[in-house]
């Protein structure tokens, strides 16, 4: 058919990943998003939000607001969405341990505005596997987990069928190293366990059962492999509907449609001449849209600054106004799918079915998704891929333009002077424990504890959690409380160590191990390390390779895995004897975190151990770490981790010297005797 006859397709929803601070500010941004031209909502809520924590809670102190909006009650979530109206409102939520609590939110507040739930639309992300996996704001066992997403679909299927209750997220599987074949069988696996789970119950019937399956989406990365990736969309659209046809028999062909948003790939971005990333998020956008059968329903781009810092308004409007360009002043959605037809695409797609449907079987055969997280097998795996794809990068194998080639550029004009980030002060989370505490005073105690109550009791008796979420979110219960009621019931997960180090061999040079060979001549016991993970910050993809690296270079490492409070980290410190801490932060917390460790540090005694902190930090930032006593910073340029490890020995080595030239410690004297009475002078 001629294009001009046809009718031109519908874009897609065009989306900006967003929310910081306090659920004010995030209502203005998303207010001025959408008056750009912005056509669906997706928020990003704190670390805390996402482990079912309050901002007053041990663990939220300096995860506040920083990588998303604080949401602790029915307040900050009518706050969040004031002026936006949520009957006509397209709104996508990461949440995934805590998504039923968040979605009973916004059904109490879409209420308030007068909104009938059946004709709410969006997504809760409920993809708790893929947390095990690679991003770690899991909060329950994968047990119970499983459960809570069985509740939403159920829920959501009765009362709300235009909203997609489960999310299969395959966007941080690529994050954490995964190949494309992975992210193929792990993201299906992860679906399959959940349909079962679904199926299990025996709450639904084929009909029901059908409605759920429909509703079923993924959110997917594209990364810059163009040709793969479009040939990974077709793929995955074949094989869903291959796996609900043939296991779930589902009879509808409109029912077994893959459904998916996209975030194109944010670890792919660079710190050095981050203006090439426009180009890179402009490459992986068109692998998501050029095909029109397997074309995302919704679109989010990262900005280009990502990896320096937290970006502006502006940053996000020119990802944006990618989309908009794309999609209004291009022919793309005047014609048919542009690869019909194409041999080499063909070729491509049938072989990444082969291997993952080789992949989906190993799976099986180890009991599924459930079984593999909990054996490890799943995570072993992300974290060799991503070992093989940091050595490529280190090597040269796989070019990174501006990073291991092209590296001589004129410096841009982009990241020149004050203001180019937004930042989040420390001043958001002292008023957000403020204002939590006078919530928790105003409202009424009586309705409190029976909602409370209720919420225990259907947990215990397994019915399903969303009615007496819903009920607890209207009386004023706090994140936090819904939390740790279920944790009472459920428990609280713990990952052994994040991954089995022990059983991965990662890629060094002899050089670097020479130089911790000597190194532990001189001191006279091998180097020991201690990799640490402060705060809520789940991310241990470069946790996980640096205490790989480091022991392959013959180091002693200590690696406890994710969510660890200071003192923890200090006490561990001073268990292993350390030479050396590590420090993680991927949140943009390290400013208070690493304070308190410092803090500890001299509290304990222990601050001749020196410290070095990993993240992204912007060069102001850098100089306050430093300013704390940090030794070294080491940022996303930072690639080549055998630099790292020569780095981190020479720390080591100049710490051990400068202890050997201390002076000795003084003869401790007696206290004076009205300290020791317990007098005062």
């Amino acid at each position: 058919m001629d294009p001009a006859q046809r009718e031109r397709d519908k874009p897609w929803l065009f989306r900006t990943y967003a929310g910081h601070s306090t659920a004010t500010e995030s209502n203005a941004l998303y207010r001025s998003n959408l008056a750009r031209g912005q056509t669906g909502l997706s928020v990003a809520f704190d670390l805390p939000t996402q482990t079912g924590y309050d901002p007053d809670h041990e663990l939220a102190r300096g995860e506040v607001g920083k990588v998303g909006v604080s949401i602790a009650h029915l307040g900050d979530m009518r706050a969040l969405f004031d002026q936006i109206p949520l009957a006509t409102m397209n709104t996508s939520m990461t949440i995934n341990a805590p998504a039923a609590w968040l979605l009973a939110l916004y059904v109490a507040v879409a209420e308030e505005q007068g909104a009938d739930r059946r004709a709410l639309q969006g997504t809760t992300q409920n993809d708790i596997i893929k947390e095990y996996l690679s991003r770690g704001t899991y909060v329950f066992p994968p047990a119970p987990s499983m459960r809570l997403i069985k509740d939403t679909i159920l829920f959501t299927t009765a009362e709300m069928p235009k909203w997609n209750p489960m999310n299969v997220c395959s966007y941080h599987l690529q994050e954490a190293g995964a190949t494309p074949v992975q992210e193929l069988a792990f993201a299906l696996a992860t679906a399959v366990a959940v349909l079962d789970t679904v199926k299990a119950s025996g709450e639904v019937d084929d009909e029901v059962f059908a409605n759920a399956v429909s509703r079923i989406s993924f959110f997917v990365n594209a990364g810059l492999r163009f040709v793969t990736e479009i040939a990974k969309m077709r793929a995955f659209s074949e094989l869903w509907d291959e796996i609900t046809r043939d296991r779930y028999g589902v009879a509808d062909p409109k029912k077994r449609l893959f459904r998916y948003g996209v975030q194109v790939n944010s670890l792919g971005l660079t710190e050095q001449q981050p203006e090439n990333n426009v180009h890179r998020i402009l490459i992986e956008m068109l692998a998501v849209t050029l095909s029109k059968k397997a074309r995302a329903r919704a679109v989010q781009l990262p900005a280009w600054n990502e990896a320096l810092g937290l970006p502006r308004s502006w940053d996000q409007q020119w990802s944006l106004r990618m989309q908009q360009i794309l999609a209004y002043e291009t022919d793309l959605l005047e014609h048919e799918d542009l690869f019909d037809g194409s041999v080499v695409m063909e070729r491509k797609v049938e072989a990444l079915k082969e291997a993952a449907r080789a992949e989906l079987a190993r799976i099986d055969s180890e009991g599924g998704a459930i079984s593999a997280v909990e054996s490890g097998s799943l995570k072993r795996a992300l974290v060799e891929s991503n070992a093989r794809r940091i050595a490529k990068v280190e090597t040269g194998e796989q070019i990174v333009v501006g990073v291991n080639r092209f590296t001589e550029a004129e410096s841009s004009p982009l990241t020149a002077g004050d203001g180019i980030f937004l930042s989040v002060p420390e001043t958001v989370e002292m008023d957000a424990v403020a204002r939590i505490r006078a919530w928790r005073s105003a409202r009424d105690a009586g309705a409190v504890e029976a909602a409370l109550a209720e919420l225990e009791a259907a947990a215990r008796e397994d019915r399903n959690i969303m009615p007496a979420s819903i009920a607890a979110a209207k009386v004023g219960v706090t994140t936090g409380e819904w939390g740790e009621t279920l944790r009472r019931v459920f428990g609280q997960y713990r990952a052994p160590t994040g991954v089995t180090i022990e059983t991965i061999t990662a890629p060094a040079t002899d050089e670097v191990r020479l130089m911790v060979a000597e190194l532990a001549e001189k001191l006279d016991a091998t180097p020991r390390v201690l990799v640490g993970k402060p705060g809520l910050d789940g991310h241990s993809n470069g946790a996980e390779q640096i205490a790989l690296r480091a022991r392959d270079v013959g180091m002693d490492v200590t690696y406890d895995g994710i969510r660890q409070t200071p003192s923890e980290i200090v006490a561990k410190a001073r268990q292993t004897e350390t030479h050396l801490i590590g420090l993680s932060i991927l949140s943009g917390s390290h400013v208070p975190l690493v304070r308190e460790v410092m803090s500890r540090l001299r509290v304990e005694g222990l601050d001749h151990i020196p410290v070095v902190v990993g993240g992204i930090i912007s060069a102001e930032d850098e100089n306050v770490l430093k300013n704390m006593g940090v030794t070294a910073v080491y940022t996303p340029k930072d690639y080549v981790l055998d630099d790292i490890m020569k780095g981190m020995v020479g720390v080591i080595d100049r710490a051990r010297i400068r202890r050997q030239d201390a002076p000795p410690a003084s003869v401790a004297r007696p206290e004076p005797e009205w300290r020791t009475a317990g007098g005062s002078h």
